[in-house]
């Protein structure tokens, strides 16, 4: 209504990014909607940090400029193990579909990658069955995009210790929801440390829960910037 020239939705955390197919009959595919709905309301383009799929961005009908979330958690592990021998360390992917994203943390850690092989007997219930890779006698870094209830990483971290041997088990991920029980199994946990971003507000309790944020701030105003001035945002996914 105040007549601008162009609108960029700035959206840290996209609502409903997980509802992205029919995983059953009858399901809703809520991540289209809502992108139907931003894009009606008006945004010429939206700004926003690790997607739970990265085709997501193919819902929208506007640029979308995905950034990411590891070129911020990376640095922080690779400065506070530094003096560490980088066979003594491993990064692994809680389940396969964050492969991906596991192995460019991988890359800028210089260390290998293992795979922890899940499998799910209902919404929000996670059963371990086995790790595929080395982590035996290593420090593990868990690497996801999210944590809801946290029972996912929770059960990853155990399996790590209990099945595949691991000395120390951190994790890090770039949305904390933190819903229901999720500070509760992360106190409880073998998790020696989480790190997440704060694309979502600090949950209370996340300090007892042994968890540090880490601010996206810096990133999005350089996005910002470089969308104000017709700059390249790519820049940043690096």
């Amino acid at each position: 209504r105040a007549s601008a020239g162009r609108i960029t939705a700035v959206i840290p955390y996209f609502g409903y990014a997980r509802q992205d197919r029919k995983a059953k009959a009858r399901d809703p595919i809520s991540a289209k909607l809502c992108a139907d709905l931003i894009t009606t309301a008006g945004a010429d383009r939206m700004l926003t940090m690790d997607l739970h799929a990265a085709q997501i961005q193919g819902f929208f009908d506007i640029p979308v400029d995905h950034l990411l979330g590891v070129p911020i958690l990376a640095p922080y592990f690779v400065e506070k193990f530094k003096d560490y021998p980088r066979d003594d360390l491993v990064v692994v992917s809680p389940d396969l579909g964050s492969v991906t994203r596991a192995r460019k943390f991988a890359e800028r850690m210089n260390t290998t990658l293992a795979i922890v092989d899940k499998r799910r007997p209902r919404p929000n219930v996670c059963e371990v069955m086995n790790i595929i890779g080395d982590v035996k006698g290593k420090i593990a870094f868990l690497v996801d995009d999210m944590v809801d209830t946290a029972g996912s990483i929770c059960n990853a971290a155990k399996a790590l210790m209990e099945v595949g041997g691991a000395t120390e088990v951190y994790a890090c991920a770039t949305h904390g929801v933190l819903s229901g029980p999720a500070i509760e199994r992360i106190t409880n946990s073998c998790i020696k440390e989480m790190v997440l971003l704060d694309t979502i507000p600090e949950k209370e309790g996340a300090k007892d829960a042994r968890i540090t944020m880490l601010p996206v701030a810096p990133v999005f105003a350089e996005a910002i910037g470089r969308i104000y001035e017709d700059k390249p945002v790519s820049p940043l996914f690096g």
